[in-house]
């Protein structure tokens, strides 16, 4: 009879019993629950950690005074800088232009800083030509440091007149 009975306790573990309506959703909502709880303690973790935003400084050496030609208008990328130079002397203008913080480009054939976003246009020191700009391009100010390396503060905006005669 041992032998009759071991067939039968094989069946009945392969038969698997259905899942009842309340157990699957009590199955659901511990996982909806745990998945809720990860997710709480992601956001506090992010939000305890320090939100700090790394900037470059607002104010950086520009390199030698020979670096910038007599007539020429250079673009300084990572401070998003003009440094322009004529006869008179040299001044230093943001390249963000006043109408929606787009970075404008110098355009040489034309002679003048053109916003490439909404159309305005700039002369060489920074005066809106054309466009929906509303103001002038601001400068900063220029220092010559004692070893004769240029120096530009973007916190400093000067008047468009007060050029660094050289």
């Amino acid at each position: 009879m041992a032998s009759e009975d071991e067939p039968k306790a094989t069946e009945k573990s392969e038969m698997k019993t259905p899942v009842s309506r309340r157990d699957f959703f009590n199955e659901f909502a511990g996982c909806a629950l745990a998945i809720a709880g990860i997710g709480a303690a992601a956001v506090t973790l992010e939000y305890s950690s320090p939100n700090v935003l790394f900037e470059p400084p607002t104010t950086f050496r520009a390199g030698a005074l020979d670096d910038y030609p007599v007539n020429s208008v250079t673009f300084i990328q990572d401070q998003q800088v003009y440094i322009v130079r004529t006869e008179k002397g040299l001044w230093a203008l943001s390249a963000v232009c006043t109408h929606l913080g787009c970075i404008t480009q110098w355009k040489p054939e034309l002679n003048q800083i053109a916003c490439p976003c909404h159309g305005s246009k700039f002369e060489r020191d920074g005066k809106v030509q054309v466009g929906p700009a509303p103001r002038a391009l601001p400068h900063f100010a220029v220092r010559l440091t004692a070893d004769g390396a240029l120096e530009v503060d973007k916190l400093e905006t000067v008047k468009g007149a007060e050029i660094l005669r050289v």
